[in-house]
């Protein structure tokens, strides 16, 4: 099993930069893919960006250019760099980690996943 907490949410405005983190433990981090989804009221839940064991990475054309997804396996942790946030970007932000023994492999949805964080609300005003 693995415990995944998130930080770093909060309230910002548009134009603005956060930074999200995800601090995993109960398996080996470098032994785990990683991904950031994000859902908002009434939508589905998309990915905003992902990345294998080995640090290969993927965006979304939503994000892309905005979002940047990084990890520190010495630190357990995940990150999301997000800039230039818009009112759209308005949701809640959830870490997402799965084992898989192909070091270069990206998951890109959802149903991919194994364990999740309980999420961090972003909320970007206009």
């Amino acid at each position: 099993q693995v415990q995944m907490v998130e930080s770093g949410g909060g309230l910002v405005q548009a134009g603005d930069s956060l930074r999200l983190s995800c601090a995993a433990s109960g398996r080996t981090f470098s032994s785990l893919a990683m991904g950031w989804f994000r859902q908002a009221p009434g939508k589905e839940r998309d990915v905003v960006a992902a990345i294998s064991r080995s640090g290969y990475t993927y965006y979304p054309d939503s994000v892309k250019g905005r979002v940047t997804i990084s990890r520190d396996n010495a630190k357990n942790t995940v990150y999301l760099q997000m800039n230039s946030l818009k009112p759209e970007d308005t949701a809640v932000y959830y870490c997402a980690a799965r084992e898989f023994n192909r070091a270069s492999y990206i998951f890109q949805r959802s149903d991919e996943y194994f364990y999740w964080g309980q999420g961090t609300q972003v909320t970007v005003s206009s």
